[in-house]
């Protein structure tokens, strides 16, 4: 193989490049064929960090709405990482008003600042806005390696196992590193003895740079180009990860929110019949994808690209040509702008579509059918409330849930629209369903719809052998959950103003980290954690019935019936 390793004061005669160091002599080198990276230390956790790895070319210029290719420039330069990148991102307005509302702003105030970003979104140029965040670049494909020093120095043994990291945010936000310090899941693995994990995080391209789909797109770009980022990743640690001490049969990748949806995409991607995924097993916390399965809707969002560009850059935009030609920085900023205005409220604009081959159908549907890679392990979860950042503090009438049901399943016929508004939930609210207003009625079908089934689909299509948490610490909002997975033992670390629970974290870190090293999440220190089976028998993880086990929210009519996608 053309990727070996090599630690830095290695024979020179043998390594010459390797002894000309411009950094830390003591420090390893892994050379991977077209690059050379050497590492930095932590002390306190003992671990090599090896930052900021390419694992593709940039995808500019002809790549750019392309599939990623392998990098193809050889640097024999040694890297020490410090130079990063992330991808260009964007941020829907509507999380403003949402961020109002849980904080207890008053109607009036609400009102208020919905329409200030509004006028502001109405009006926005791209010469007007501001700076990008520090990095932003769309030579972005690059990847973080975090290595015990017990596990690299041991290379040559049998292999560690390796925890992938895949950032949520919409798919038009986050970062590798965005999500936390990955210091104390480390240390977890460590605690009985054990040598631990290695730890890898990966970018991928966000926003219309990674999401476009549809007919006319299609013509002279590739369709969930991100999808494909992340899969080139996934080689990539299937090839080389055992320089760093990794096996490449035990690897768990994990995701929240759109990072756990893409994960569903991966494990159903072209159906399963194109071999087995590059992992071994997927911890999917809160899976989440907007249902985007025909053709009018990825039509029309390109369509929505082309018209704001010609308003923005100018009337001369007709084509995916056309967009490959910009500059980074204008075609970033009309990134920026059309998420900023994404609509309906709760949406963001892009998100993976069905695309007849990577994705050829809804992974609902695909799981329902079979048509997946079976061989994988798999541990779920989901919040308790998962719906409520993502539905307007507006909703009052039976309209408002109409209206925003089609905007979301634009081809849903109207006898479809009636049977999930009147009988999949119908306006009830003496609390014989769970919900109470109408409010809490279209966050229940907001939660089920793009989330919480989802993890329901996991579990029933891998036969109830898996395994399922439900996490309930108050407010159990989407997303909450994160600040737990990378708790680092802060107990003032701010969870959407609340206090980290720290005996909480330490369990579900343990339940992570079990999994990923032995394939079951049970072990010392944690309540016992049973298989899902045919009961749905879920953990709760919450301030008060912690390691308590129900019945899984999910396990109801209402997930039977999206998972067959009928408004399709």
């Amino acid at each position: 193989m053309y990727a070996i390793k090599v630690v830095a004061i290695a024979a020179c005669a043998v390594q010459l490049v390797v002894c000309a160091l411009p950094t830390n002599a003591s420090l390893p080198v892994v050379d991977i064929g077209y690059a050379l990276h050497q590492a930095t230390i932590n002390e306190t956790g003992q671990y090599y960090n090896f930052s900021n790895i390419r694992y593709a070319a940039p995808p500019t210029g002809n790549l750019r709405f392309a599939a990623p290719v392998e990098p193809t420039e050889v640097d024999r330069t040694i890297n020490d990482g410090q130079q990063g990148a992330i991808c260009a991102q964007g941020t829907p307005y509507w999380e403003e008003v949402a961020s109002y509302f849980f904080e207890g702003a008053s109607t009036a105030t609400l009102e208020f600042v919905e329409a200030e970003v509004e006028a502001v979104g109405k009006n926005l140029t791209i010469s007007g806005l501001s700076a990008p965040a520090p990095l932003t670049s769309e030579d972005c494909l690059f990847l973080d390696v975090i290595v015990p020093e017990s596990i690299y120095d041991s290379y040559g043994e049998s292999g560690a196992p390796v925890v992938v990291w895949i950032f949520g945010g919409g798919y038009v936000a986050g970062s590798k590193f965005g999500s936390g310090n990955p210091a104390t899941l480390i240390s977890r693995a460590q605690e009985n003895g054990d040598d631990g994990v290695i730890y890898v995080a990966l970018n991928y391209r966000l926003g219309l740079f990674g999401w476009l789909s549809g007919p006319t797109f299609e013509e002279s770009g590739t369709a969930n180009a991100a999808l494909l980022d992340q899969r080139l990743a996934l080689e990539w640690i299937q090839k080389h990860i055992y320089l760093f001490g990794g096996d490449a049969d035990r690897v768990t990748v994990i995701g929240e929110s759109a990072g756990a949806g893409s994960i569903m995409h991966q494990i159903t991607a072209y159906g399963g019949s194109n071999g087995n995924v590059p992992f071994s097993q997927a911890i999917l916390q809160s899976p989440g994808y907007p249902p985007v399965y025909s053709d009018v809707q990825q039509e029309a969002t390109f369509q929505n690209v082309i018209t704001q560009a010609q308003a923005l850059i100018g009337p001369n935009i007709t084509s995916v040509y056309d967009l490959r030609n910009l500059d980074f920085a204008t075609l970033a900023g009309l990134n920026t702008i059309i998420t900023a205005r994404s609509a309906p409220y709760g949406t963001f604009t892009f998100g993976p579509a069905v695309d007849g081959t990577f994705v050829p159908e809804l992974p609902a549907k695909l799981l329902l059918a079979g048509k997946f890679d079976t061989s994988v392990k798999i541990m779920t979860g989901h919040n308790s409330d998962e719906g409520a950042f993502f539905t307007s503090p507006f909703f009052s009438t039976e309209a408002d849930i109409t209206s925003d049901l089609t905007s979301v399943l634009p081809t849903v016929s109207n006898s479809t629209l009636a049977y999930i508004t009147g009988t999949l939930y119908p306006p009830v609210y003496n609390g014989s369903y769970p919900y109470t207003s109408i409010y809490e009625r279209a966050s229940l079908i907001t939660a089920e719809l793009v989330f919480t089934c989802n993890a329901r689909y996991m579990n029933t299509a891998f036969l109830n052998e898996t395994h399922s948490y439900y996490f309930a610490v108050p407010p159990g909002l989407h997303g909450e959950d994160i600040a737990y997975t990378f708790f680092n033992g802060d107990t003032t670390t701010s969870n959407d103003g609340l206090p980290v629970n720290a005996t909480v974290a330490a369990v579900l870190q343990r339940y992570i980290m079990n999994f990923a090293q032995t394939g079951n999440p049970n072990g010392d220190g944690v309540p016992f954690f049973p298989v899902y089976q045919s009961n749905a028998t879920t953990v709760v993880l919450g301030t008060t019935g912690l390691g308590s086990v129900q019945t899984d929210t999910t396990a109801n009519n209402r997930c039977e019936w999206w998972q067959q996608a009928l408004y399709a």
